[in-house]
């Protein structure tokens, strides 16, 4: 490029010979300048890893483009801690969440805009703005009156913080890291610095201080210019996008238009028309073994999320080699191809040279000027240039005549994406549910369930109270989305005992993205499906589906866990929530919160700053024991009646033959209730599977010797007894 300018300079002061000597000195400079050497140009993994490394290039973004930026400045990580648990000499549970603030330098020229953000290749920000983790968020556009950023100053001191004025800026204030492994997470950010596609012009302009100018009508929709210096970014343009330097006394200028050439004539060149060539134009063809069969050109697809995409040009022919353009740009998939087989046929092209000697006359002719030779029907660019002994002696290349068609056949390829989807409310289900463990507990253990009806719903805070809402403790966070909804129809009465083959209920899930499966019976037995439905315990082994979000489920395992008692009690609407260890969230509630209520409030990103909230009382069912089962009654000689039970505990619910379950309380104790058909009702706490209702207890509470009696029996357990009663009418 400074060959034009030194030339016009040398020309002015010496005449023609003084802008040849010129001419020279500035194609040695451009050789340095624009030359391919030993420098490298830019990579397009540059753009993709975000770095924090001093003398990181922060690229200067043009158009619209996806860049991950350079760590400026952060905080350490903020650890905060949740503790749960730990009384009546239980060990005490210690959760901790993690949170990160840091500014992220995205552009060394002014933006426009930030739309998405990409976490570790997940969507943070939507394109709508909504962020997908909790954070605050703050952007600072690169104006040269830029005003230090808050955060930053208060951590440095307003006296020592620089405003980073030119530098746009993103900053993450409180970014909880659940979501990406507790550590910072790798981002990339969709940034529009330019309203629309953005000129060639523009482009190198900008980069080169106004000291190159094009004459172009190309333009990028994106562009990141970064690397080791500018210069290798203009280059990487010309690659790509091949410009012509064309007569300009007063800057260097290109255009991607070929000059009109000027014809030498035969005269010039001592040879007749027709000829080839003479001895002053020796003509010369690499062989095709040496030339590139394939150029391909990397490239950002917006198509893709702007992710890197690749396009290929070949030829037939003997040679190997091949060549790879980086050109951090956002290209659709037919133009990135027309630029690779542009750039391969400008290869080709460029096989063919010349070497021609002209008379002194021919001085005034400059490197980047286009030449026809007689004979010949190429066009020819003045590579290079030499004066000696008062003749001209021009290195030329042969120039492609037109550029290559749009490559309309190309495609972008399938779409890996991230999908944007709005977080939505909290949906939250409190559930007081039997021990589901052998752990022996002495504290209610409470479950939640909490989801949304919209797929893109992640996580919420969570806080508890026991005081009607006077005061409430943070409980971390919710786990991932639990499968839940609501029943449509009512599930019709049943037994616990064997599968349930005659009853189904139809379920309708919060969103279409919840699924459920079938199980095997051996996975049934194994603690698959299993589910609360209303308040009883079920497990399903075939689940139909049926269409927008909703499962036919049958092949039913009844009142698991001791909720037989529920079976009857039934009706549309209640609630489904597939119980799944990884879906759930627990926390134990204070004994002396047994027969309270517990109140709930979770924050999401979706709650618009407004908690959901929900309640129920504390039964305890996990420190209960089951009611007994397997009630008896027989009348004996003497007048009395038997009754027997089958105990059943908290713990052992797996089938173990040969032994009976433990006993999972501190000592065996019945409360039994007989209540005759006439007469009085009996009360009597036993220690043991057994009462005798003698002949003289009858008679005093005025039983019919012959009529019937209800017997209702609870077990007592260490902390409280069975949640509901076994209850049997036996005539005798």
């Amino acid at each position: 490029m400074a060959t034009l300018i030194l030339g016009t300079v040398g020309t002015a002061l010496l005449g023609p010979l003084g802008g040849a000597l010129g001419a020279f000195v500035g194609q040695q400079v451009d050789g340095e300048l624009f030359g391919s050497g030993e420098r490298e140009g830019p990579r397009l993994n540059d753009l993709r890893l975000q770095t924090s490394s001093y003398g990181t290039p922060i690229p200067r973004v043009f158009g619209t483009m996806r860049v991950a930026g350079t760590v400026i400045w952060a905080t350490d990580i903020q650890e905060n801690r949740n503790r749960e648990g730990g009384r009546k000499g239980r060990p005490s549970t210690t959760t901790y969440s993690y949170s990160a603030s840091f500014a992220v330098a995205l552009s060394a020229r002014p933006i426009r805009a930030v739309h998405r953000i990409w976490a570790d290749g997940k969507l943070l920000r939507g394109a709508a703005g909504d962020f997908k983790s909790e954070t605050d968020f703050r952007l600072h556009l690169g104006s040269e009156d830029q005003a230090v950023d808050p955060l930053i100053a208060s951590a440095e001191g307003a006296g020592g913080t620089p405003a980073y004025r030119g530098v746009a800026l993103a900053i993450f204030e409180n970014l909880q890291l659940a979501d990406f492994g507790n550590r910072i997470p790798s981002l990339t950010f969709e940034i529009e610095a330019d309203a629309g596609a953005v000129s060639i012009d523009a482009i190198v302009a900008d980069l080169s201080a106004e000291q190159v100018v094009t004459d172009s009508d190309a333009t990028l929709s994106g562009y990141a210019a970064h690397g080791a210096d500018i210069r290798s970014a203009i280059a990487t343009l010309f690659a790509a996008l091949p410009h012509h330097q064309v007569d300009d006394p007063e800057r260097l200028r290109f255009s991607n238009a070929i000059p009109v050439a000027a014809a030498l004539d035969a005269e010039s060149l001592g040879a007749e028309p027709g000829e080839r060539g003479g001895p002053r134009c020796q003509v010369e063809r690499e062989g095709a073994g040496k030339a590139p069969v394939e150029v391909a050109v990397r490239y950002y697809e917006p198509a893709r999320d702007y992710q890197a995409g690749l396009q290929r040009a070949w030829l037939d022919g003997p040679g190997r080699a091949a060549e790879r353009i980086d050109l951090p740009s956002a290209l659709s998939a037919p133009r990135a191809k027309a630029i690779a087989e542009a750039r391969l046929a400008r290869l080709w092209s460029e096989r063919e040279t010349a070497t021609v000697s002209l008379p002194f006359r021919a001085m005034e002719l400059r490197p980047g000027d286009t030449l026809s030779i007689p004979g010949r029907s190429a066009i020819w660019r003045i590579a290079g240039f030499a004066l000696e002994r008062m003749a001209v002696s021009l290195e030329l290349v042969r120039i492609q005549a037109a550029g290559a068609p749009l490559a309309d056949a190309a495609a972008p390829g399938r779409v890996v994406s991230d999908p944007d989807l709005d977080h939505g409310p909290t949906r939250l289900e409190i559930l007081d549910l039997p021990n589901l463990d052998d752990e022996l507990r002495a504290a209610p253990r409470i479950l939640v369930a909490a989801a949304g009806p919209s797929p893109g719903w992640r996580s919420a805070a969570l806080e508890v109270s026991y005081d009607g809402g006077a005061s409430f403790a943070s409980l971390g966070r919710t786990a991932p989305p639990a499968v839940m909804g609501q029943a449509v129809d009512a599930l019709g009465d049943g037994q616990a005992a064997l599968f349930d083959l005659e009853s189904g209920v139809e379920v309708e899930l919060l969103h279409d993205d919840m699924w459920l499966s079938p199980a095997s019976d051996d996975a049934l037995v194994a603690g698959s499906n299993l589910a609360i439905l209303g308040d009883e315990l079920i497990q399903f082994g075939s689940a139909e589906a049926l269409g927008e979000g909703r499962f036919r489920l049958g092949r039913l395992l009844r009142g698991r866990r001791g909720t037989e008692w529920a079976m009857d009690m039934h009706a549309p609407g209640e609630r489904f929530v597939l119980i799944d260890a990884t879906t759930i969230k627990t926390f134990d509630a204070p004994i002396a919160a047994l027969g309270g209520s517990v109140e709930l409030l979770a924050s999401g990103l979706g709650d618009a700053g407004s908690p959901v909230s929900a309640s129920d009382a504390i039964a305890g069912r996990s420190i209960r024991p089951p009611a007994p089962v397997h009630l008896t009654a027989r009348r004996l000689p003497d007048g009395a009646i038997e009754f027997r039970w089958v105990r059943r505990s908290r713990l052992g619910w797996a089938w173990t033959s040969g032994s009976d379950v433990p006993l999972g309380e501190e000592e065996p104790s019945w409360r039994v209730v007989i209540e005759p058909a006439i007469g009085s009702a009996r009360t009597a706490d036993v220690g043991e599977t057994v009462l005798h209702y003698s002949a003289a207890d009858q008679l005093a509470d005025g039983a019919d010797m012959a009529g019937s009696y209800t017997l209702s029996v609870v077990q007592r357990g260490t902390h409280a007894e069975s949640f509901a009663p076994a209850r049997a009418i036996f005539t005798l």
